[in-house]
């Protein structure tokens, strides 16, 4: 007689810049979703898929809930509500460095509607560095008192390891959505390497050019000499953003192509060439069509 097996979706929700990236990562073992110590680094669904033994998760890591400001900041939280949709268990991150503030509120609002139907788990974040953890954790409960409370740093292996059995336990039982030997995300090669160089850029641009940025993988192609080559498009919404994401001389954009150039090699174990260019594109995340183009596909316009 066949094993059961246990399988659903865990949402990761929280407003911008808490650690819902880095505590996916953790979870699996493996970078699948771009990091910066910038909000609203991740701007789309991200599918996370994690298989032990007879049991699945895949995680959807959702972009920061915010107050929307242009198209790009609509379909991130259109994201975030659609992931919301169908899912079976919720891990709300949240930072105990800080109290509340509107944007958690705005989150709580958003996962009222789940509570009785599904486990909803409040994660303060950051356990590590918060001065009164116990008070945030308690402010923030206040928000959704149906929420369970934990707390932990998304950088300690003992302690995600811990949340992982916890949210293994709680799937319920149903064939897999992905083979057991299927890869960690269910991001394309190209969708990968151009949030890497994104990530990148972002980590160096922050103060000049925070949201401007968008990027895709115009060509990706094996070399004679071994050698991967990807060409890379950096788009900026304005002529005088394009000289400082190229820098003095291009220094700036040697960097970010140097830094994004080492992770890919790290993770594909293989050398790779980047080939990076910056091209403007006015007004991207103001255009349904342009966001459309660039990925952003789903719910836009």
């Amino acid at each position: 007689m066949e094993e059961k097996t246990y399988s659903g979706f865990v949402a990761i929700v929280g407003k911008p810049n808490v650690g819902k990236s880095t505590l996916l990562n953790n979870l699996l073992g493996v970078k699948v979703a771009p990091i910066s110590p910038r909000p609203q680094t991740t701007r789309k669904r991200l599918r996370g898929i994690l298989t032990e033994g007879r049991r699945q998760i895949v995680f959807v890591d959702t972009p920061g809930l915010h107050k929307p400001m242009d198209a790009l900041g609509e379909f991130m939280d259109q994201e975030v509500y659609e992931a919301l949709a169908d899912v079976n268990t919720v891990v709300w991150v949240v930072d105990l460095r800080h109290p509340p503030t509107p944007e958690d509120e705005l989150v709580a609002k958003a996962l009222k509607p789940l509570v009785g139907k599904v486990p909803i788990l409040l994660v303060g974040n950051k356990l590590d560095e918060a001065k009164y953890p116990e008070e945030a954790l308690k402010a923030y409960h206040a928000l959704l008192p149906e929420a369970e409370p934990r707390m932990l740093s998304a950088l300690d292996e003992k302690q995600v390891a811990g949340l992982k059995a916890e949210l293994l336990a709680l799937m319920p039982e149903g064939p897999f959505y992905y083979p057991e030997d299927h890869a960690k995300s269910d991001q394309t090669f190209g969708e990968w390497v151009a949030e890497i160089v994104r990530e990148e850029a972002m980590k160096r641009l922050w103060h000049e050019v925070p949201y401007a940025i968008a990027t895709k993988v115009e060509e990706v192609a094996e070399r004679e000499n071994g050698v991967l080559y990807i060409k890379v498009v950096v788009y900026v919404e304005r002529p005088s953003q394009k000289g400082i994401v190229i820098g003095e001389g291009g220094k700036k954009l040697k960097e970010i192509g140097q830094a994004a150039r080492k992770q890919l090699e790290v993770f594909l174990n293989r050398k790779v060439y980047l080939d990076l260019e910056v091209k403007v594109y006015p007004d991207w995340r103001k255009d349904p069509e342009a966001l459309r183009e660039l990925g952003y596909r789903a719910s836009v316009g």
